[in-house]
């Protein structure tokens, strides 16, 4: 066989390896996306007419607002699994058996990579049916936005899995682990998914005007939405190419270097 096929054919068994774990321990996939679910509930039914006054509009337009942002979230939320997960085959001892084995040593994160983009992906469609339930309508987008607005999911969920795979292999431990990739849930928060930046204190525009999570939201409520995205297409895949490389090589360079 090729390197190329040999390549393939192990990464597709480091695929079916981390989704069968995800199936058959489901409960840290489902309380991470638990999270974006019940702050799409609170915000909509608890604090929904207050915030809505806030952007000029009703309930349904706020939550027009709100679920783009909350989408995002979910792929930071699950991705969260991925560091506990690549943490946890690093202590148990896992990676030292898969280092003496004949199998092409990318595959393994390469696997977990995969495993969690699709996850993420699922995790989005799940709390999208959410939205949909609770009100959401995307009326206004073309098929061509529709596709460019999962395009930028996928390539966003494949970048925060880069940076996760790398807190994980950084870290000690599970619980670390989990500790370490708490900005991806924390950042959405300090964005533009619950309020416009224009709303926010003069101090903290900022904060949340220059992070990944911003302009990646912005872009995906214009296409969702059918209104213009302006610049923020172009900053929100500046930001996933930048993450994803940043990701890349930090997790291989980690997961290269010999056990002391």
């Amino acid at each position: 066989m090729s390197s190329l096929s040999l390549a393939v054919r192990d990464s597709s068994t480091m695929l079916r390896r981390n989704l069968l774990h995800a199936r058959r321990y489901p409960s840290l996939t489902l309380n991470l996306l638990l999270t974006p679910v019940m702050l799409l509930l609170l915000f909509v039914y608890i604090f929904g007419d207050a915030m809505s006054a806030g952007i000029g509009g009703d309930r349904s337009d706020y939550i027009a607002y709100l679920v783009p942002g909350l989408l995002l979230m979910t792929i930071g939320s699950t991705t969260i699994g991925t560091a506990v997960s690549v943490s946890t085959d690093m202590s148990e001892g896992i990676i030292a058996r898969f280092r003496t084995m004949a199998i092409h040593r990318p595959s393994v994160l390469i696997g977990h990579v995969i495993g969690s983009v699709l996850q993420s992906v699922l995790s989005v469609v799940l709390v999208g049916l959410v939205a949909v339930a609770i009100g959401f309508r995307s009326t206004d987008a073309t098929a061509l936005e529709w596709a460019a607005a999962f395009g930028l999911l996928v390539l966003f969920a494949l970048a925060l899995t880069w940076i996760a795979v790398g807190m994980g292999l950084v870290s000690p431990n599970a619980e670390a682990a989990s500790n370490n990739a708490m900005p991806l849930i924390l950042l959405p928060l300090l964005s533009s998914a619950f309020v416009p930046v224009d709303g926010m204190p003069g101090w903290f525009q900022p904060i949340a005007e220059y992070q990944p999570f911003t302009p990646a939201i912005e872009t995906l409520r214009g296409l969702l939405l059918g209104t213009g995205i302006g610049h923020n297409g172009w900053l929100a895949v500046a930001w996933c190419l930048a993450l994803t490389a940043l990701g890349y090589f930090w997790s291989a360079a980690k997961f290269n270097r010999d056990p002391k």
